[in-house]
């Protein structure tokens, strides 16, 4: 099973559970949401009516939470700590997860200092064996760990929940891959239509030169052919060199003088 289609099953129990609990009931799910390592996406346990109700209670402590799960990073957290729960290692481990998904999202070379800083790791080891144990096999990202560069190339990342405000400029960066791709699709059918006319041009231009060698050929041919009558014409002449030959040969009778 997938971690798209786990993560379905695991939104779907949550969000019905959700809806059957108010108030302080609703802390110990989403202590359990955020804890659960295969659940990457909070938005729809957000949009629950009982947890929006949250807001403005002596239990938001819970909605926070989940937007930090939704939408934040590890830095936000110990930015927040003070006003925040103290956090389940499950949780610690999760929200480190979703903060390299987080910086995956708009630099696809992740360098190992950077990387280090963002999730409190000492040194490349640990840093390595997060990215491989807790990030890759978990199916969350996969790409190349380069030591020599110190880095780490993404080449595929899950996507998070959508930023309040995000989805405009989210529409926007469609759009404009959109419109490359119809212009990338006229420059390759205008390629194909100048590769036909070449094409074209070029079988009519072999046609001609055949056509022409067929003309010389048969120039050629027919010359010889005149060529050749026109020598056995010359040696079947009467009178001809064959004849003069055959008379050059042939015994003189000798002439008696008169009397």
């Amino acid at each position: 099973m997938d971690i798209e289609q786990k993560q379905a099953e695991f939104i779907d129990h949550f969000v019905k559970q959700a809806s059957t609990l108010n108030g302080s009931a609703l802390g110990s799910l989403v202590a359990e949401a955020t804890s659960n390592p295969s659940l990457f996406a909070f938005s729809e346990i957000l949009d629950v009516p009982t947890v929006l109700e949250l807001e403005g209670t002596d239990n938001s402590v819970y909605l926070d939470v989940l937007r930090l799960f939704a939408h934040g990073t590890w830095s936000d957290y110990k930015n927040n700590a003070g006003r925040l729960p103290q956090l389940a290692p499950e949780q610690v481990l999760k929200l480190k997860q979703l903060t390299v998904l987080t910086l995956a999202e708009t630099n696809k070379v992740l360098p190992y200092r950077q990387l280090m800083q963002e999730l409190d790791v000492s040194n490349v080891r640990e840093l390595e064996d997060f990215l491989i144990n807790e990030c890759m096999y978990a199916g969350i990202v996969r790409g190349k760990l380069d030591q020599l560069r110190e880095c780490f190339e993404v080449q595929f990342a899950a996507g998070r929940d959508l930023r309040p405000g995000q989805l405009g400029s989210m529409i926007q960066t469609l759009s404009n891959w959109l419109a490359t791709s119809d212009n990338l699709l006229v420059s390759i059918q205008e390629k194909i239509k100048w590769a036909d006319t070449m094409s074209e041009l070029d079988k009519k231009h072999r046609k001609e030169v055949e056509d022409k060698v067929e003309e010389v050929k048969k120039s050629i041919s027919l010359k010889a052919d005149v060529d050749y009558r026109g020598h056995e014409e010359i040696f079947s002449e009467p009178g001809g060199v064959m004849d003069y030959e055959e008379d050059r040969i042939r015994p003189k009778r000798r002439r008696h003088p008169i009397s």
